[in-house]
């Protein structure tokens, strides 16, 4: 599923890759909506089996957003803005 935009889609765009795939996003983005917004679907699969995950609180308190980005380190994606040329991998 791939997040839909409903304002601001004016704003310039940023390019950024997720295990090798180019993604599209905009500047001001947060990793997670250009993640998901750009079509990555999940960010890592549960621990619990009970599917995909995405991201859970939005604000940097849950442990559901992890991810990878290089020369950064291991970040969560909902707290963290996204940048041209990010190159990210699921946590």
């Amino acid at each position: 599923m791939k997040l839909r935009r409903l304002r601001d889609a004016g704003r310039p765009r940023i390019l950024l890759t997720l295990e090798g795939e180019a993604l599209e996003a905009q500047a001001g983005d947060t990793l997670l909506t250009a993640l998901l917004a750009g079509g990555a679907g999940h960010l890592r699969d549960s621990e619990f089996g009970d599917g995909p995950r995405a991201g859970f609180c939005l604000m940097g308190a849950c442990q559901d957003c992890w991810v990878v980005v290089e020369g950064q380190g291991r970040v969560r994606a909902c707290a963290t803005l996204a940048e041209d040329g990010m190159r990210v991998k699921r946590g």
